[in-house]
This record gives C-alpha cells, sequence and structure tokens, in this order.
C-alpha cells in the first residue's frame, strides 16, 4: 500500500480505498494510460469498479498532484505519474507517442514569459508531427520511386 497516499489522504479526512490504490497502481505501471487503459487494468483486479470511479480517483489524485495528464491529441487525456516530465511527441501518421526531454523547450519557455508574460507548463506540452520511423518510410518509398 502506498503510505504516502495514505498519509495524504488522512490529512484531508479522505480515506485510503482499494479502488484509489489500483487506479494509482495502474497509472505506475501504464506510464501514459486514458481513463479507459486505466480501467481495463484496474478490472483485472477488481471488477466491480466501473469507468466513473475511475475518472473521479484520477481527479482526486491530480487534485493531491500526484498524476498530471496531457492531452496527445484529439480524444481522452492520457495520465502519468507527477514526476514523469517530458514532452510528448505524437506521430500523426502511426499515432507512435515518443518522448523528449523538456530541456528542448526552455529558450521557448522562457521567450514566451519575457514577450507573453506566459508561463507555460512545457510537460503538458505535446507536439504533433511525424516520427523517425515514418519519415524514413516515405523517404525510402520516394527513392524507390525516383
Amino acid at each position: 500500500m502506498d503510505t504516502s497516499l495514505k498519509s495524504t489522504l488522512h490529512r484531508r479526512g479522505l480515506r485510503m480505498t482499494p479502488q484509489r490504490q489500483l487506479v494509482l497502481d495502474a497509472v505506475r505501471e501504464l506510464g501514459h494510460a486514458t481513463p479507459e487503459q486505466i480501467c481495463t487494468r484496474v478490472q483485472s483486479a477488481a471488477p466491480a469498479v466501473n469507468i466513473t470511479t475511475v475518472y473521479r480517483t484520477l481527479d482526486l489524485l491530480e487534485e493531491l498532484r500526484l498524476v498530471r495528464h496531457t492531452h496527445l491529441g484529439h480524444g481522452a487525456p492520457t495520465y502519468s505519474e507527477r514526476e514523469h516530465e517530458h514532452l510528448h511527441l505524437v506521430c500523426h501518421e502511426c499515432g507512435a507517442v515518443g518522448e523528449a526531454p523538456t530541456e528542448l523547450m526552455e529558450e521557448f519557455a522562457a521567450r514566451l514569459r519575457e514577450g507573453q508574460g506566459f508561463a507555460v507548463d512545457v510537460t503538458h506540452v505535446a507536439l504533433s508531427g511525424r516520427c523517425a520511423d515514418c519519415v524514413r518510410a516515405d523517404e525510402a518509398q520516394l527513392e524507390e520511386a525516383q
């Protein structure tokens, strides 16, 4: 059992439940996962847990700053542990999700802060484009056509 989760909940007058622990465990195990994927994982251990419980628990865990969500495009957000900080690279061709260090955005974030007064959360950023595999496949296809 996660004692930090239990003590955080207790300080807020909430109790630790098996469902809360299962949802947090699923987020940790899956890395990046939608609420539906998390629900499927939780239901493998506790079939009676429904998607509404998972959404409510994710909201609570995010409020407690134990998980974070990111929008990787259209559709449901994905959840990961709070400490799991990086940029998300989403291939709009094959759907692959890659990672890049947040330091790559430091100059951009500083320019936004100076010029616009806007402080960007770079850990919440998803960049859309084409992954290396899709770029290579297109280049190979072009070479064959020539």
